[in-house]
């Protein structure tokens, strides 16, 4: 008796310990230099797929997509480098612009993993140059049918160059996506990766963005606001560019301009049910170091005893794009609902951890035969029985459970509780 008393209250812990568990989404924003246009670089999707497998997104947000060919390619480099589980959003033509230059080739896209998360909905909003392309995506958790949680992926690349007319015009594509922030709750979880070519926090385009008054509120988790062009005090946050040399496609300029971010809704840094992970925020690549201000990003100078980034992950930065990747994490209270690892104990395993109506146990020795199966839900109840018999695969039918995730124990087995969810 006392043995199945201690049993109980270990898988109570085990079942509370999942429940409170946090789960952590890696997102990466990153300008991919006109791809696979630009050619000067042979090859360079496989420094891509460097990249990726150095950092392992959730979520992948790119611009500067020329067309469904290249649209593909990254499919590929992320399935190669990151899961097979990948997939990308609808890629489409930019819409914008049709009536001045028709200037079809820098897209953005989203890639996704897709046991973590569904696209809901694609949007497009519209400006005078280029397209904001929005993403209404579901966390795929445990309880997505009664507490669902969604997120908006914005990806969108400002007008470059500096001057007060190219910062007018960046002012008025914010405009045109503010029209449509406007529509949304103000509890909404947003996050916002762009190539905004900002040169200071002053300039109306940003201070749009920021405006405390607006629907949505958007902040810069790095906490880094103030004048970023051409001064080393910001470094840390410099996107661009990795390049001296020239004949490479892109600027040259060296390491001197924050161009590249990615951006929360307030929301998401205070009471929201998916946050940002303080201090999380990081140009991906950048080691932060002042000898490395208006040099190459793959430059001796850009690394020290100690650094993050190696030289082979800055050489594969360096050759692949003008641009540094952003990135941050978000953590959710949740449980995501996919389980990926069949688990196994020395008595019995099951066929599938997830599954829709027939619960199938395949038993691993002799004294899992003839006996009694445990079903607890998350809180630690036992809510159904099971009868085992002598066959070495049995199947049971747990249509009536709820979509979820639950708990398998033997009854007169020592031995760690089995996961498995149901998802209809």
């Amino acid at each position: 008796m006392k043995k199945k008393i201690l049993g109980f209250f270990i898988l109570i812990l085990v079942s509370t310990s999942s429940v409170t568990a946090q789960e952590t989404i890696k997102v990466m924003f990153y300008n991919l230099l006109n791809y696979p246009l630009e050619d000067a670089v042979p090859n360079r999707i496989n420094d891509l797929e460097y990249i990726l497998n150095d950092y392992q997104p959730d979520l992948f947000l790119v611009c500067e997509l020329n067309n469904s060919t290249g649209a593909s390619n990254v499919l590929n480099a992320t399935r190669t480098a990151i899961s097979s589980n990948f997939e990308m959003a609808t890629y489409v033509s930019n819409t914008s612009d049709d009536a001045v230059g028709d200037q079809n080739d820098l897209q953005n896209l989203l890639y996704y993993d897709s046991t973590k998360f569904t696209i809901e909905e694609e949007i497009i909003v519209p400006t005078y140059l280029r397209d904001f392309n929005v993403y209404r995506v579901q966390l795929n958790t445990i309880n997505q049918h009664t507490n669902p949680i969604e997120i908006y992926i914005i990806i969108g690349h400002l007008k470059a160059s500096s001057g007060t007319t190219n910062a007018q015009k960046r002012y008025e594509m914010i405009l045109d996506l503010e029209t449509y922030l406007n529509t949304l709750p103000a509890d909404t979880n947003v996050v916002l990766g762009g190539d905004l070519n900002v040169y200071t926090s002053s300039e109306t385009a940003f201070q749009t963005l920021i405006n405390s008054s607006n629907t949505i509120t958007f902040v810069d988790p790095a906490n880094r606001i103030g004048s970023w062009h051409n001064n080393s005090d910001y470094i840390d946050v410099f996107t661009q560019s990795t390049r001296t040399q020239t004949g490479m496609g892109g600027s040259t300029g060296g390491f001197d301009d924050r161009f590249d971010f990615i951006l929360t809704s307030e929301h998401m840094v205070s009471a929201s049910n998916l946050t940002y992970v303080p201090d999380s925020y990081q140009v991906y690549g950048n080691n932060g170091l002042v000898s490395c201000w208006n040099k190459s990003i793959n430059s001796l100078d850009c690394e020290t005893t100690g650094s993050q980034f190696s030289y082979t992950l800055r050489n594969a930065l360096h050759n692949f794009s003008d641009h540094l990747p952003v990135t941050i994490s978000l953590e959710t209270d949740a449980s995501f609902l996919s389980i990926n690892e069949v688990e196994i104990s020395n008595v019995f395993h099951l066929e599938n951890t997830q599954i829709k109506e027939t619960l199938s146990i395949n038993i691993n020795a002799p004294n899992g035969m003839h006996n009694t199966a445990l079903v607890y839900n998350a809180l630690g109840q036992n809510i159904k029985t099971l009868t085992l018999n002598s066959a070495v695969k049995q199947h049971f039918n747990v249509s009536d459970l709820q979509n979820g995730l639950y708990y398998l124990v033997l009854s007169n087995s020592n031995h760690k509780p089995v996961k498995f969810v149901i998802s209809n």
